[in-house]
């Protein structure tokens, strides 16, 4: 009989159940798809392995919005994952559809939820990976960037989607990052952007972290252009330890380091905040395979090891990340990470299960035995975002955005008519075209769309404030249909906005 199929023997010390815990409940929710099965699935685990866990189960996602709750929460969802301060989440199906918001992006806004924690970790050799030694975790700005969900339809062609970058929201997610590697004994925090193009909100990124670095010397800080990074986290993972980013890069890069470290259906992950968390799978809610007893729990069991860390409850979190580590290493895989020589037998979501529970108490052999985690300190986001004064700030022009479609889009005709138009001391500088200057000058061979920004500016003294609005109802009066305005200003002296390309 082959070691990995010996009988299951314990020593008096692995095989005790932590029952000297206080008694805890954690809100719940099944989700959608194959959330139902593997969310019953990790429940009679943590059951199993923590006596005194209690579940107040809620209904989000399809089911609530087929009850007619378009941010897809029950009613008392957010009032039960409020008042116990921890969430067990399941995959959703968002309908397609418009007037339909993702609840997870919902629920991240409204509990503050700011870090987005992503392991991905190699299993190598009981899991397929790419890159065997990979051991990376992804630290997401949870909130901001282009997830701000704000967007507009400006005229027949240009739709816009603003990105959102704050000063307090950086603050928190890079010290965030920092805290999790010297909780966690991580040796270096990479800081990944495209500040290269967007000066002003990537740059802001990339500044605060480079000033948070200063406050954990012994851990090493480096930048990187995101279009690297995630080209090197595919290809040499081994190369980072702590990834941070905003919301939308991260979003991508852990999935990447996810796929890349084997499977992203082991992949778990945390949504922290100040007063409440959120845990689940990074896995969506696979409803092709829905119902079949097919689909692989780890995802959602290694969150829920997540949320026991968290609450402080190591013991139970141990138990369990051990007995899933022997599984793996005893052969007993779900079909997606089965392999012919590795696996021993190919079993269904409720078995794999029951295989991690008849193994809690057990160490791997092979993989790393799991430690007891520390939770990673609150940053104080009150002293992170006090500032030594406040800047001075000038108003010294407009960007008005038109929506024309005349004279064949010729930006020679548009100018002429702009020209004269004038209020106080703002005068036409220059028009671009999704970002390019066209006028004065410019390039035949650049497309043109019929949305046109049209900077204006003083040149001299600073803008009085009733200029602006005197400047539109001249434009206005002409005939001219302006969709959006963006005021320019000056922040001690360096401008707050960006030149047009081209100029």
């Amino acid at each position: 009989m082959s070691a990995a199929l010996a009988p299951l023997a314990r020593a008096p010390e692995q095989g005790c159940i932590p029952t000297t815990l206080p008694a805890r409940t954690i809100t719940v929710a099944a989700g959608d798809g194959i959330g139902p099965e593997i969310t019953a699935a990790v429940l009679r685990v943590l059951a199993a392995a923590d006596p005194m866990l209690s579940f107040h189960e809620v209904t989000v996602g399809l089911k609530a919005y087929q009850q007619g709750e378009a941010s897809g929460l029950g009613s008392e969802a957010l009032e039960a994952v409020t008042g116990h301060g921890v969430f067990l989440k399941g995959p959703i199906t968002t309908p397609q559809g418009g007037g339909y918001k993702s609840v997870n992006v919902t629920l991240r806004k409204l509990l503050g939820l700011y870090a987005n924690v992503r392991p991905s970790v190699a299993y190598v050799p009981f899991v397929q990976a790419l890159h065997p030694g990979m051991d990376v975790v992804v630290v997401r700005e949870n909130e901001e960037d282009t997830y701000a969900g704000i967007e507009h339809r400006q005229t027949d062609e240009v739709y816009q989607c603003l990105k959102l970058i704050t000063r307090p929201g950086c603050e928190r997610i890079c010290r965030y990052a920092f805290e999790y590697a010297r909780a966690h004994g991580r040796r270096k925090v990479t800081c990944m952007t495209k500040s290269n193009i967007m000066k002003l909100t990537d740059g802001l990124f990339q500044q605060v972290f480079e000033k948070t670095a200063r406050d954990y010397p012994e851990i090493v800080a480096e930048h990187m252009i995101i279009d690297i990074g995630t080209a090197r986290m595919a290809a040499r993972p081994e190369e980072f330890d702590v990834v941070v980013t905003p919301n939308l890069y991260g979003d991508i890069l852990s999935d990447v380091a996810a796929e890349v470290s084997g499977s992203i259906g082991l992949a778990g992950s945390a949504n922290i905040g100040r007063d409440c968390a959120m845990f689940e799978a990074v896995h969506g809610s696979a409803p092709d395979i829905a119902g079949r007893d097919v689909a692989n729990p780890s995802g959602l069991l290694l969150a829920a090891v997540m949320m026991l860390n968290h609450l402080g409850r190591h013991a139970p979190a141990t138990l369990v990340q051990n007995a899933w580590s022997r599984t793996l290493e005893d052969g007993i895989h779900t079909g997606d990470i089965f392999r012919p020589g590795i696996s021993k037998r190919r079993v269904g979501t409720q078995a794999f299960a029951e295989a991690v529970i008849e193994r809690l108490g057990l160490q791997p052999q092979h993989l790393p035995a799991a430690q007891p985690a520390r939770r990673v300190p609150m940053p104080c986001f009150e002293e992170a975002t006090v500032q030594a004064a406040q800047p001075s700030k000038e108003l010294v022009g407009v960007d008005v955005f038109l929506h024309w479609d005349e004279a064949g889009r010729d930006p020679a005709v548009l100018g002429r008519r702009l020209q004269w138009s004038q209020a106080g001391g703002l005068r036409l500088d220059l028009i671009t075209n999704r970002g390019v200057k066209v006028y004065p000058g410019g390039c035949p061979q650049t497309l043109r769309s019929d949305h046109w920004r049209c900077r204006f500016s003083a040149g001299g003294p600073a803008v009085a404030a009733r200029d602006v609005p005197a400047l539109l109802s001249q434009l206005a009066e002409a005939g001219l249909d302006v969709v959006k305005t963006e005021n320019l200003y000056v922040f001690d002296g360096q401008p707050g906005y960006s030149q047009a390309q081209g100029a």
